[in-house]
């Protein structure tokens, strides 16, 4: 390891999609395939091909399973995805596993499977505990689905995130205090809160374009941000992300390598990764894929490789989401660029209207400055 390349030009962290779901969220604009279940197999041998156009498998510190929905998958077939990854991504020591879970689509097997091959974190998606908000998001499952999944993992996996999203069209901040409280009362070492975006092209935006929704006011969303800033931060819930909360000791190892801007392997239908600087995306069509994937030919059909002051402003976007900022001397060691050569005017106008703080040579957000985050950080452009 210590020949490798530094952690932002070479991965220690890895992403495999897995694309299958049951049904199309309204909300969602992920890479999904629904209704193509036949093509499970093919699609586990598409894995396998592009893993082996690696050099050779690739330990990694940290894995993190997402699609679609890995756990619809039955039990046998997960076995099976995992073994052709592992082949591929080996664990190291110490690692950090997650997998990303839907509530109705967990069982005993499933959860067995999964913490016998390594998997150490689970990701289960609640998003909230209102039936009719649920309804809404076109979710299909049922809150006691999210108590039964839970109660399920925990025998096995003890690190249990919850995920939340907030500003659905109806929503109140009374429900809205209801599902900070129904989530902290199981428990999690871990809570997402996402909040709604209409995202172009999905059925929610083309809902919201012809009149049949509506998005809350933007003081109400804002009222629900702060409102799980205090809930959280009051339950002992460290604020380490803009929309992530955790326990001590319980941050998502592999999402804080995102948000440093540092290198990842991505591998399947939609993946995106990033090494020795050069981004690259895989096809989101399902049959391009598998072609691609099965042909031995390269699977993205994008690429980029920014230049040397396009990433420095990337690293600043990116890394202000944290809870520790940027880190000067760090960020002139991953960059090549000191900050305050880049952007230092900038950090001084903010400062002034109370959006960033600094310490220690660390520049982040105040707790105004993540209530206006993505203001904050177009500012740097």
């Amino acid at each position: 390891m210590s020949n490798l390349p530094p952690p932002w030009l070479w991965p220690r962290a890895a992403y495999v999609h897995i694309p299958f779901c049951a049904f199309h969220c309204g909300y969602c604009d992920f890479a999904v395939a629904v209704g193509q279940d036949a093509l499970r197999q093919d699609y586990l041998l598409a894995l396998e091909a592009e893993l082996g156009r690696m050099p050779a498998p690739q330990p990694v510190d940290t894995l993190f399973w997402g699609g679609g929905t890995p756990t619809f998958l039955s039990a046998t077939e997960l076995e099976s995805y995992l073994e052709v990854v592992l082949r591929g991504l080996p664990l190291r020591p110490g690692h950090e596993f997650s997998v990303e879970s839907n509530p109705g689509t967990l069982d005993a097997d499933k959860v067995r499977v999964l913490a016998d091959h390594g998997v150490n974190r689970l990701s289960l998606g609640s998003q909230s505990f209102q039936p009719e908000l649920l309804k809404v998001l076109e979710r299909d499952h049922q809150p006691p689905d999210v108590y039964r999944a839970f109660d399920l993992v925990r025998q096995r996996i003890a690190n249990v995130s919850l995920d939340l999203i907030f500003g659905v069209p109806g929503q109140t901040l009374a429900q809205w205090r209801r599902d900070l409280a129904s989530a902290l009362a199981l428990e999690p070492t871990h809570v997402s809160t996402y909040g709604l975006t209409f995202e172009k092209g999905t059925r929610l935006w083309k809902q919201q374009r012809a009149g049949t929704v509506q998005a809350i006011p933007e003081e109400l969303e804002l009222a629900m941000y702060e409102e799980a800033m205090d809930v959280l931060g009051a339950a002992g819930y460290e604020h380490y992300e803009i929309s992530n909360f955790a326990r001590p000791g319980y941050r998502c190892r592999h999402n804080e390598v995102y948000w440093a801007n540092h290198a990842y392997f991505g591998v399947g239908m939609g993946a995106a990764r990033y090494v020795m600087g050069e981004r690259c995306v895989n096809h989101r069509d399902l049959t391009t894929y598998l072609r691609t994937a099965r042909s031995g030919a390269p699977t993205e059909f994008q690429s980029e490789k920014l230049e040397e002051k396009e990433r420095a402003l990337e690293t600043v976007g990116i890394q202000l989401r944290r809870r520790e900022g940027i880190e000067r001397t760090n960020f002139r060691e991953q960059t090549g660029i000191e900050l305050a050569e880049l952007s230092e005017h900038v950090i001084a106008r903010l400062k002034e209207l109370d959006m960033l703080s600094e310490e220690a040579g660390r520049v982040f957000l105040t707790r105004r400055g993540k209530c206006l985050a993505d203001a904050v950080i177009g500012q740097f452009w």
